[in-house]
């Protein structure tokens, strides 16, 4: 009798899954407990284990496809043999059901680069790229079709070229929804529609800061395992403001003001399925090492998408940092329900008149979009401003003044 491979459940809020990258193909061999499918959830990614060993008979849904938590996807002959010299613990790559001629063996190129999905290495061979080039965010550092069709080539290899002529090649091709950007699309749209959203900025004099960091940095790192960055100094400042201001950590619930006298944090990381908003909880009891340690781990896991959905859930405040992108100047969008986020930017050395002169100082705009229905113009200045006298003057953080 077969047995069924079902979509398990990934948190009491998702009911539905899109299918990802099947790891095993039909008539392959596989292990009790080794990974065999990829869904996606609108918050994560989680990778689904063989129920039994056997041979994976038959695949019932393709990539893209949508199923309900507990939906059967696959089947299993647990009486199955295995092939000759032993089961194969080690995965291979998936054609679809609806796959045309079958694919070869993910390959690895040479100097140990990640491994080139079939799929993805005919694309890379069409663009004429080498895997090299291209960024990997599937499982185990595998080079998905979706890596290739995103990647961007360098500014020196887009240089305007004649118009094509009539009969040239122009190619489309469509590709599913993520159930992660969808849900990004959805709820900020739900942030626009439903709330009065108004950005105030500032600027900060990074200079202090930078000097502090310089100063303690290979200690900080000798002592605690881990990088003193930046973020930890904004998200202990940060918490000092929303203490001054409690409006912007509140939230509207019909017709109520909830106010939390917590603070969890919010930070967008970069993942391997786009941005991601772990929450740092109760930011207000942790020091600079706690956090920058969970920073740390946030982002490491977020590359390989194994942020789990509840890592994700909750908030009082979120902070953005598109500076670690080049980003100068931005306007963020709050993550609703909350009523306030925080977005950093790059930092640059600009002239600045300080006590009549003129003098080289590293500055950063930094930019407060809140809901203006909760929190007031007055406000969301005075909450800028007390984060750039802690940021200016470190030691206001630690003192808490």
């Amino acid at each position: 009798m077969a047995v069924e491979l079902k979509v398990p459940s990934m948190g009491e809020s998702i009911k539905e899954v899109q299918i990802g990258e099947w790891l095993k193909k039909e008539g392959d061999w596989v292990n009790k407990d080794e990974n065999v499918l990829i869904v996606e959830s609108e918050k994560s990614n989680a990778e689904i284990p063989a129920p039994s060993a056997g041979i994976l008979t038959k695949i019932l849904c393709k990539p893209g496809d949508m199923v309900l938590v507990d939906a059967v996807v696959a089947q299993i002959d647990p009486n199955g043999k295995p092939p000759a010299g032993g089961a194969s613990a080690k995965a291979t790559p998936a054609a679809t059901p609806a796959a045309a001629p079958k694919a070869a063996a993910p390959t690895k190129t040479d100097g140990g680069a990640p491994i080139v999905m079939p799929a993805a290495a005919r694309e890379l061979s069409d663009r004429g790229l080498t895997a090299g080039q291209v960024t990997a965010t599937g499982p185990g550092g595998r080079i998905l079709v979706g890596d290739v069709i995103q990647h961007t080539p360098p500014a020196a290899t887009t240089a305007l070229q004649p118009l094509a002529v009539a009969g040239g090649a122009r190619q489309e091709e469509a590709v599913p929804m993520s159930m992660m950007r969808r849900t990004i699309a959805r709820r900020l749209v739900e942030a626009q529609s439903n709330a009065a959203l108004l950005t105030t900025f500032n600027e900060i004099d990074m200079t202090n800061v930078m000097a502090l960091r310089t100063e303690y940095k290979d200690a900080f790192l000798a002592k605690h395992g881990v990088k003193l960055g930046f973020m930890s100094f904004f998200i202990k400042a940060a918490v000092e403001a929303l203490k001054l201001i409690p409006a912007v950590n509140a939230e509207i619930r019909g017709n109520e003001i909830i106010y939390h006298n917590y603070y969890d944090i919010g930070v967008a990381v970069g993942g391997g399925k786009g941005l991601v908003v772990p929450i740092i909880r109760n930011a207000e009891t942790l020091g600079f090492a706690e956090v920058e340690k969970t920073i740390e781990n946030f982002g490491k896991r977020a590359k390989d998408n194994l942020i789990r959905p509840e890592e994700l859930q909750g908030g009082t405040f979120t902070i953005s940092n598109g500076g670690i992108y080049g980003s100068l100047l931005s306007t963020p969008i709050v993550n609703p329900p909350q009523s306030g986020i925080l977005g950093l930017h790059a930092i640059q050395e600009r002239p600045m008149a300080i006590n009549g002169q003129v003098v080289i100082r590293s500055m950063m705009y930094v930019a407060l979009t809140y809901d203006h229905r909760l929190v007031d113009g007055r406000e969301g200045v005075t909450f800028l401003k007390r984060i750039k006298e802690c940021m200016e003057n470190p030691s206001r953080i630690l003192l808490e003044i």
